[in-house]
């Protein structure tokens, strides 16, 4: 597994391991087990600092990555969520979650919410934070009745479950990439297609067997070997042929993502945002705008605070980084961008005087209610809300001959092309071992000069277009068998010598849910019918000069599975159900196809 997919996969973890920090000197460690309300018992590593002459606030991670080092004699080589953290005293507290490491229970995979708990065996993550919660502060001295709690990633999820019914001491709580919505668009499923490449590498880091309480895990299987990750998921096939060749039936969770590839009952009970009514802590949300696992987790549950919640404390921040990297020591450019500047850095000051002004009543807290950067431009601009309001609609219509119209379209005809389960498109032009993050800002060259891949580009701009928010593909579009993948792709085309087309944003639908995630429709073959798919949150400026192009196409491999163009249960799909499909893209008068996204005024 390549280093930058398992710091992704691991959260904070490792970024605290790599921190420029001290280490944890000035501080002693405890570790000891918290009882939770119906008996089990949560391992937590405790750091106190050695000087006693104030009252502490408590900063926390809870985590199923391990709080480890283990034994109070090794310490961890930094405390807190980022370098600034070093010389500010907190008691920081790390606890593995129910189930994991060495803590007690049994590990559910996003534990659903109890909204009305009715006795003590009606626990979830909100419940075990509060319990956490209540025996730190009566049973750890110098704490001065205030925490605060942070995570990446998965810890994100249990950042953001500890908002509904909080603990009255909880002041302020930061969800980074938090996981929140499996299917419609993090880490499991986006808008119902399933994320292969990743789930199949995490969940054999991830999800051993755990018959009793352990310090580390194995792998689920110690055959797999990937030299070129496109040839190894294409040879092993169908979905079923993994679980048959490597998991055997190990993997707990993997065999509940495939047992329920709907949005039915268990993925609708993993869903946070249905509960985050009433929050009361200070919020700071954190995403990345080339986070490949939980853009959509940050943005979302930064929505569903603002929705549900009046007079709501809660902040913004979305920058130009991958899963995590707003935790590195420099984040300066990624891929082929250079933002001219330490956005990390910018970043963790904005975290730290959160953190300070809420838990110890100092420093200077002054963030704007969402704090964004712009790529192409490389600015951060300040909002009172978002997605922004001084914005206007910008519709830009598909065209014969390739064309993109931003103002007036010339409407006829159609695009088609032939998709074929056997010949994928890939999601890089690069070959690799796992997943590459650079995808999401790579050259789609490659893509554009296939036969499978339909594009349309503007003429060259005359001004600057700042787009912001979701962007929204509104297809008129038929396929000649029962279902098929629609993935759509904003590109800035730049005016180098080689006119690289620099991915901006892409998403997929299934086809089959594009009018419920609930309950999937098969098409009617060769029947013209609406399509829309919206795709994650943009913040971006194109250039004068440059042109904008959008691709279409219906295999995104190996990074989703391959769909078989039959309406049917595609984790049970056998090798011969896979079919090719002849899909056409509408843009008459009658049926026009276009992108809706919202403009910066």
């Amino acid at each position: 597994m390549k280093i930058t997919l398992l710091i992704a996969l691991l959260g904070c973890s490792l970024f605290n391991a790599c921190a420029q920090q001290t280490a944890a000197t000035g501080y002693r460690k405890i570790e000891t087990m918290i009882p939770m309300r119906d008996g089990v018992k949560l391992f937590t590593a405790i750091y106190l600092p050695l000087d006693s002459s104030e009252n502490y606030p408590i900063l926390m991670q809870r985590t199923p990555y391990s709080c480890a080092p283990y034994g109070e004699q090794n310490v961890r080589r930094s405390l807190g969520p980022n370098k600034f953290f070093a010389n500010e005293k907190y008691i920081f507290v790390y606890q593995d979650v129910r189930g994991r490491h060495m803590s007690e229970g049994i590990f559910e995979e996003m534990t659903p919410a109890i909204d009305n708990k009715k006795s003590k065996s009606d626990i979830d993550e909100s419940s075990d934070t509060y319990d956490t919660v209540d025996w730190l502060l009566k049973n750890i001295h110098d704490n001065n009745g205030k925490v605060g709690i942070y995570g990446i990633s998965y810890p994100g999820f249990y950042a953001t479950a500890a908002l509904p019914g909080a603990h009255p001491a909880i002041m302020a709580v930061s969800p980074q990439a938090p996981v929140t919505d499996e299917f419609e668009g993090d880490d499991a499923y986006h808008r119902g297609a399933f994320f292969l490449m990743d789930n199949f590498s995490f969940m054999n880091f991830f999800d051993h067997p755990r018959p009793e309480p352990l310090k580390q895990y194995t792998q689920v299987s110690n055959n797999i070997k990937i030299d070129d990750a496109y040839d190894f998921y294409l040879q092993t096939g169908t979905l079923k042929n993994f679980n048959n060749t490597y998991f055997k039936g190990q993997s707990k969770i993997w065999n509940e993502y495939l047992q329920h590839a709907t949005n039915d009952s268990y993925w609708q009970a993993r869903n946070i945002r249905k509960h985050l009514y009433n929050i009361k802590p200070a919020t700071l949300v954190v995403g990345g705008l080339f986070d490949a696992e939980d853009m959509f987790g940050a943005i979302n549950t930064y929505q569903a605070i603002e929705k549900q919640n009046k007079g709501n404390d809660n902040r913004f921040v979305f920058g130009p980084w991958t899963h995590g990297a707003w935790e590195s020591k420099d984040w300066s450019h990624f891929g082929s961008y250079n933002f001219n500047s330490n956005t990390a850095d910018y970043f963790q000051q904005i975290e730290f005087d959160f953190f300070n002004h809420y838990l110890k009543g100092k420093g200077n807290y002054n963030a704007a209610e969402a704090t964004v950067f712009f790529t192409g431009s490389n600015e951060w601009k300040s909002f009172d809300v978002w997605p922004p309001k001084n914005t206007s609609t910008a519709t830009w219509s598909l065209n014969a001959n390739h064309e993109l119209s931003l103002d007036k379209p010339r409407l006829s005809g159609y695009d088609d092309y032939v998709s074929d389960p056997a010949n994928p498109v890939p999601y890089i032009n690069q070959k690799s071992d796992d997943r590459i993050n650079e995808y999401l800002c790579a050259d789609q060259s490659f893509a554009s000069k296939r036969s499978d891949v339909l594009y349309f580009q503007s003429t060259e701009l005359k001004n600057d277009i700042t787009i912001c928010g979701p962007i929204t593909a509104n297809l008129s579009a038929s396929i000649s068998t029962t279902d098929a993948d629609f993935i759509v792709k904003v590109i800035d085309v730049l005016p180098d010598g080689s006119q690289t087309q620099q991915l901006v944003r892409a998403e997929i639908l299934r086809g089959k849910f594009r009018n419920s995630f609930e309950k999937p429709e098969a098409f009617v073959p060769n029947k013209i019918t609406d399509i829309k798919l919206v795709l994650n949150d943009m913040a971006h400026t194109f250039l004068k000069g440059h042109k904008i192009m959008i691709q279409i196409q219906s295999s995104w491999f190996p990074l989703v599975d391959r769909n078989p163009q039959q309406f049917m249960d595609i984790p049970s799909a056998n090798d011969g159900d896979f079919k090719k499909s002849t899909i056409r893209i509408y843009h008459d008068a009658e049926h026009p196809s276009s992108i809706t996204a919202m403009q910066l005024n």
